[in-house]
């Protein structure tokens, strides 16, 4: 590395954050892990552990804080990572009020369209960029990652930061690169995360028995057509993600009929995570009493309210996993029901 290391501050050591910030760790730049003070203290006796390509790497003695105080006494920073589900965003803001001056600039790698914006009213939008990861990483404690589909990162342009960004992370192995419309970028990902994600979660179902169900699969490519309803009333384009084809789901969703369409989602959900059970099933079954689920399919609806596009599968997706989640549903209810769910619909 010939240029000086970037100083980064990572909000959060979980899947997304130990392996951006871990590999930017391990490519020389400085980071500091900031993650509750319990983690803190079993990561730093503990390091961090990321499976890459095939290889294991080890940080053995990593900078993990337990306060932002304490990870302020160690900047200045050039950047912090926003790495955190969507639902922390707003604690995490709380958190970080008294602390503003001291606050270094941030990426926002969160899922969501939304949380950018709640990030620059707290930080003003000159100190905010835009990004999105696609590659497929499980988590198997905090700090012990393995990288199972390598994809890429993609980051908002026009920022002074941008391209120092994509240049260290390009030499960190995750192939990164810029976009000029952070809004095109962002909900061309979100149009990925909806994929059989809330009915997965609904349903207890894997996404490949979702999109072998004709029904659900037309529950699916509804909700996508909601969603980019939306996106063309808002004058954003879908548009390719590394490694993602976004433009062609998007063509697919529109324009083909559904027996056409559907083998071909068929091959793109098993290549990307068709027995995998996505984020939405994880967070309601492991109990934690929350899910970001409002934050893909409510955004979907809040933003056709403001524009006059109607939502309604984003809306019932939304709602009734809400209603799973705080316990209002038992989780029994919808499992393995999906004519059930299809009715809400019919």
């Amino acid at each position: 590395m010939t240029e000086k290391p970037m100083r980064i501050l990572s909000f959060g050591a979980g899947a997304v954050g130990t392996y951006i910030c871990g590999s930017l760790a391990l490519q020389g730049q400085q980071v500091v892990f900031l993650e509750r003070p319990a983690v803190a203290q079993d990561l730093r006796q503990r390091g961090l552990r990321l499976e890459l390509v095939g290889q294991t790497h080890v940080i053995p003695a990593p900078q993990v804080v337990g306060s932002i105080e304490e990870a302020l006494t160690l900047g200045p920073f050039d950047i912090s990572i926003f790495a955190l589900k969507s639902f922390d965003t707003r604690p995490t803001l709380e958190l970080i009020k008294p602390f503003l001056a001291q606050m270094p600039p941030v990426l926002c790698l969160q899922n969501g369209v939304e949380n950018e914006a709640l990030l620059s009213s707290l930080l003003g939008a000159d100190r905010v960029i835009a990004g999105t990861i696609t590659s497929a990483i499980a988590r198997r404690d905090a700090g012990d990652i393995t990288l199972e589909r390598r994809r890429g990162v993609g980051i908002a342009a026009g920022h002074p930061l941008s391209t120092r960004l994509v240049e260290a992370m390009t030499q960190a192995g995750l192939q990164t690169r810029l976009y000029p419309r952070a809004a095109d970028m962002k909900w061309s990902k979100m149009l990925t995360n909806l994929l059989a994600n809330a009915t997965s979660a609904i349903l207890d179902m894997t996404p490949a028995q979702i999109f072998a169900h004709p029904g659900l699969f037309r529950l699916e490519i509804f909700q996508l057509r909601e969603a980019l309803k939306v996106m063309q009333a808002l004058s954003i384009q879908p548009v390719d993600l590394p490694a993602t084809p976004v433009r062609m789901l998007a063509f697919s969703v529109r324009s083909l009929p559904l027996a056409i369409s559907r083998p071909l989602l068929i091959r793109a959900v098993g290549r990307g995570r068709g027995e995998k059970m996505p984020s939405f099933h994880i967070d309601l079954h492991s109990g934690r009493g929350q899910s970001e689920v409002d934050y893909l399919n409510g955004a979907v609806a809040r933003f056709g309210d403001t524009c006059g596009v109607p939502t309604p599968v984003n809306r019932m997706l939304n709602k009734t996993l809400l209603d799973l989640t705080s316990g209002e549903i038992p989780a029994s209810f919808y499992a393995h029901q999906p004519e059930i769910l299809l009715r809400q619909v019919s």
